[in-house]
């Protein structure tokens, strides 16, 4: 990759009294982007009047391949439903918990990880038990350690140097630290006072929850004085890592459910609950791979919805062949619907009320991930030591991942770093998304690796750049959806009818949504 002075220029800034000098990478970085396409996404668009060429039945037809449609088809099996089949747009399912190679080695291009979950996802915590994942020893349940987050966890760079924990620490002042203290207080508080729960669907919506999703996240924050700036940058960091956006986007449930459902938030010296986190090198591909694996024949891929008719009876779908651009028309006694909001509010017809209302207010974050293959270890600045999470504090992105964190072995040459940047915040960031080439995005993961990794550059010999246009749910204020998830035939299952994207709430959407189908098929 040979830098031109404005790239040497713009490096030596992002770097700041860090890097003493610019050198350019003594090699080209090849690469490109991988899927989604969006160009699959216009021929979907406008083949809308292909005529079907070929017809079929089944009991129930799955929409979507992500975490929640994969969830409804497991669900159907354990219903005792085998007569279903699921259609994907993308030639592999996963959803935004896709994984790839990179010079042969697995990495994530989208979700990493899966907090252990607790008692309130029962229906996730039993299929991690039947794959082995957790296992009841002398009446306490064991988590299988092969499948745990290895130590350390996560680091961040901060004031020329490594430290422990994401939440700025190391020379912070007085005045700061009473800020901690004051969040971890309130979040307590708000524990003490009400139920948290993940997937958040287990628990009734009151007038308390109402009017937090009333109000930004940030606004609740200046409602308390929170007007720290590492505190804000902590919370923005945590805000777009699970929604895509910072505090001023999304509502104040969802920086208190953030914390309040899972770790809480404990200040500087005080002791904190464990979450164990599972991963492994392709992120949560490992996860939905396990889900596609037994449905064989029954997972179609490549197809893409053109229309939902649903009828007295059954229901009808068109879907059209990515391959050769045939269309299929397919008879269903039911459909579980795992597509995103927009693209059932695109192909339904007619257009049901509850659909509308929650396409209502609902925004999407686009994201970026950035795959990088390096050809050795980078040199490190001081301080804390590697770890699976790395941080870069102000930054844009979120820092890097390394699939190679989970190797039994210890790791001297090639590994995979995985980069990701949410565009929630920014304006036009599709627009800009589908516009820049994918150099763009690689060069800004190099930027803001290369301070605290000098040498970084000169040691990355491939890149791969995935983009995800509607990537997630922001759970914006006045987003809240209250109504029911099931019209008619039509039982709908993702985690945009949650507001927010992660893997519980998806799961348990779409293993209910399986449930009422196969319902549905026997009355």
């Amino acid at each position: 990759m040979a830098l031109t002075r404005r790239e040497c220029l713009a490096w030596m800034g992002a770097a700041g009294a860090g890097l003493a000098g610019c050198r350019p990478a003594p090699h080209e970085i090849p690469g490109g982007f991988t899927a989604p396409d969006p160009a699959r996404g216009h021929r979907w668009r406008d083949a809308a009047r292909t005529k079907p060429a070929v017809q079929k039945r089944t009991g129930v037809l799955v929409l979507g391949g992500g975490v929640a449609g994969l969830a409804a088809a497991r669900s159907l099996t354990l219903a005792g439903v085998d007569d279903f089949a699921l259609l994907e747009f993308e030639d592999t399912a996963g959803g935004n918990a896709r994984g790839g190679l990179l010079g042969g080695l697995p990495c994530p291009m989208g979700a990493h990880y899966l907090p252990a979950p607790s008692d309130d996802a029962p229906e996730l915590q039993d299929w991690l038990e039947q794959l082995g994942l957790r296992q009841r020893i002398a009446g306490r349940w064991v988590w299988d350690e092969r499948h745990l987050c290895h130590s350390p966890q996560e680091r961040l760079y901060w004031n020329g140097h490594w430290q422990d924990g994401l939440l700025p620490i190391e020379g912070a002042s007085a005045a700061t630290l009473q800020q901690y203290r004051r969040m971890s207080q309130l979040i307590g508080e708000a524990r003490r006072t009400q139920r948290w729960a993940m997937p958040a669907l287990r628990l009734p919506v009151t007038d308390a929850i109402r009017g937090l999703w009333a109000q930004s996240f940030a606004q609740w924050l200046d409602g308390h004085g929170l007007t720290d700036p590492q505190l804000r940058w902590y919370l923005d960091y945590a805000c777009s890592d699970d929604y895509g956006a910072g505090a001023g986007a999304v509502s104040a449930w969802a920086g208190i459910h953030y914390f309040a459902s899972r770790h809480g938030f404990p200040a500087p010296g005080e002791a904190g609950e464990a979450e164990p986190l599972l991963t492994w090198p392709e992120g949560n591909a490992w996860l939905t791979r396990q889900l596609a694996s037994g449905l064989g024949e029954r997972l179609h891929t490549g197809q893409g919805v053109l229309r939902v008719t649903p009828e007295r009876h059954g229901v009808t779908v068109d879907a059209l062949s990515m391959a050769d651009g045939s269309v299929t028309r397919w008879q269903a006694g039911a459909v579980v619907v795992a597509l995103p909001v927009f693209i059932a509010q695109r192909v339904i017809d007619p257009l049901p009320p509850l659909l509308a209302a929650r396409a209502n207010g609902l925004s999407m974050a686009p994201w970026v991930v950035v795959n990088l293959l390096l050809d050795g270890p980078p040199k490190d600045r001081g301080g804390a030591h590697p770890s699976w999470d790395n941080v870069v504090y102000g930054s844009a992105g979120l820092g890097y991942v390394d699939a190679s964190h989970q190797s039994l072995a210890r790791v001297t040459g090639p590994r995979v770093w995985t980069w990701y940047r949410p565009l929630g915040d920014e304006p036009s960031a599709r627009q800009t998304l589908l516009q820049q080439p994918w150099t763009h995005w690689r060069d800004q993961a190099l930027a803001e690796l290369s301070p605290p990794h000098p040498d970084l550059p000169g040691l990355v010999t491939e890149a791969s750049v995935t983009r995800y246009g509607h990537a997630m749910a922001i759970p914006a204020p006045g987003s809240l959806y209250e109504g029911p998830t099931q019209d008619g035939r039509l039982c709908f299952a993702h985690a945009d009818w949650a507001g927010y994207s992660v893997f519980e709430e998806a799961f348990t959407r779409g293993h209910q949504a399986g449930q009422r189908a196969a319902q549905l098929l026997r009355a």
